[in-house]
């Protein structure tokens, strides 16, 4: 009569959830071992519990983690760089293709179809050139605005307070105006 089969699901009680880990954890780690000795493979088996301890186990003939982890990396890295090698490849591909359609040579005969296409090809780089310029110059006016916004309101903050100091100057010394020093300050004001 054989074991039955338990639900995978999170078990509630914590003395029975440690208990189970225990026991999957080594057989876990018997059956690593088996399949480093039976393949002669590499293996490394990382687990952390969930008090954060860490157990590993790697086969007999990685020296270390460390060295295991270095050829996982070097061994990712290369196949990533392969593909962006590829992926920058094509687009070179591409733009020399484009450039060469692009240059119009003397020597060489052109059909009127193939001068049509480079003459849309053309249009639409300067439409795209002249967008890129318009929503950098657009930007530009914007920052230019908003300075000059600043400044105007910097300039009526200190006309405002040049009227209240003057305002109560005058309302401090009896009402006389105080006497011409012959430096007057104008403002711009219109």
């Amino acid at each position: 009569m054989g074991r039955g089969r338990s639900e995978i699901k999170r078990i509630e009680n914590p003395t029975q959830r440690q208990s189970t880990f225990y026991k999957r954890r080594d057989g876990l780690f018997k059956k690593a071992r088996e399949l480093s000795v039976l393949c002669d493979v590499d293996l490394l088996l990382l687990l952390f519990s969930t008090s954060g301890k860490l157990y590993h186990y790697l086969s007999p003939t990685v020296p270390s983690v460390k060295d295991l982890v270095e050829r996982y990396e070097a061994t990712t890295h290369t196949k990533e760089r392969r593909a962006e090698l590829e992926k920058a490849e094509q687009m070179c591909e591409l733009m020399e293709k484009e450039l060469r359609v692009m240059t119009v040579d003397d020597g060489e005969q052109y059909t009127v179809p193939s001068l049509e296409l480079l003459e849309h090809s053309l249009e639409a780089a300067v439409r795209k050139v002249r967008s890129e310029k318009d929503r950098k110059i657009g930007g530009e006016i914007n920052y230019l605005e908003n300075i000059i916004r600043g400044r105007h309101e910097e300039r009526y903050g200190l006309c405002n307070k040049l009227a209240h100091s003057q305002a109560s100057n005058n309302e401090g010394g009896g009402g006389s105006t105080p006497p011409s020093s012959g430096l007057e300050l104008k403002l711009g004001l219109n």
